[in-house]
């Protein structure tokens, strides 16, 4: 699956500072964690749809992480319930999972029995919906459950997450695992092809409801009092109803993605 904006969800730079019994003013704002920060990031990721290929992108790295409001690259949250364990917060979150028709291949389609031709784009999307977080000695648990709300696919998605920090050095080092689960509609749009291009004589292929597994690696580490790296890989299974579709790169079992950035905080 085509997932390669999933590491600029990272949460903005932070800082720990000692307690003090009277803190100066000065000292007490450079130690507060930075509500801003800036940087630049760049994503490779396997596509699996026929003919694209690697996709080697530039992104600009932005968060703002408020009380209650966050922003963290493309998506934004309103956290409703937080503690020292647990977060609840309403997400908006763009999905840039899809294709361009002029940027897939011509003759691998063709080997599917598909002509270019007659595809559609599939555009991007916005979804919003539920964030649950846990995190505790045993490790951190995240839970989404979005929702199409630009009627796109029309579809629904569901992701289970599960990591543990392990400090290296001056880094976090954090592997997971986790699964997503997509309504017949979502998968459908991105991996089966859509009425008006059947109607056109393109094959009707429709995977319908589809379960992914995920395994990943992230890292973060400060640079400085306002530096930080970060950076992930991601590795997602496909199921055979989603490998099988005319639209992918033939012998295609699963996608992978890998994100570097560098970001200074405010």
């Amino acid at each position: 699956m085509s997932k390669y904006y999933l590491p600029l969800l990272l949460s903005g730079l932070s800082f720990s500072a000692a307690a003090q019994n009277t803190p100066d003013p000065v000292e007490a704002a450079e130690q507060e964690p930075p509500r801003w920060s800036v940087g630049l990031a760049a994503i490779v990721s396997d596509s699996p749809y026929a003919g694209e290929g690697t996709r080697v992108q530039p992104v600009p790295l932005v968060t703002y992480e408020g009380e209650r409001f966050y922003f963290r690259g493309i998506a934004a949250g309103w956290r409703f319930v937080q503690n020292d364990s647990w977060e609840v917060a309403a997400l908006l979150k763009a999905r840039f999972d899809g294709f361009e028709v002029k940027d897939l291949g011509r003759a691998e389609l063709g080997r599917n029995g598909i002509d270019l031709r007659l595809l559609e784009d599939r555009k991007i999307a916005l979804d919003g919906g539920l964030g649950v977080s846990w995190a505790g000695t045993a490790g951190e648990l995240e839970l989404e459950l979005l929702a199409d709300v630009t009627d796109k696919s029309g579809g629904q998605q569901a992701t289970l997450q599960y990591s543990y920090p392990i400090p290296v050095g001056k880094g976090t080092l954090s592997p997971n695992v986790g699964i997503t689960w997509m309504s017949k509609d979502t998968a459908n749009y991105y991996y089966g092809t859509l009425d008006s291009e059947v109607a056109r004589g393109v094959v009707d292929y429709r995977p319908g409801a589809a379960t992914l597994p995920q395994i990943g690696l992230s890292y973060f580490r400060p640079v400085g009092r306002t530096w930080s790296l970060r950076a992930s890989a991601e590795y997602s299974r496909l199921p055979s109803s989603i490998k099988n579709s005319p639209l992918l790169e033939r012998d295609t079992k699963g996608t992978a993605s890998v994100f570097v950035g560098f970001s200074r905080g405010f």
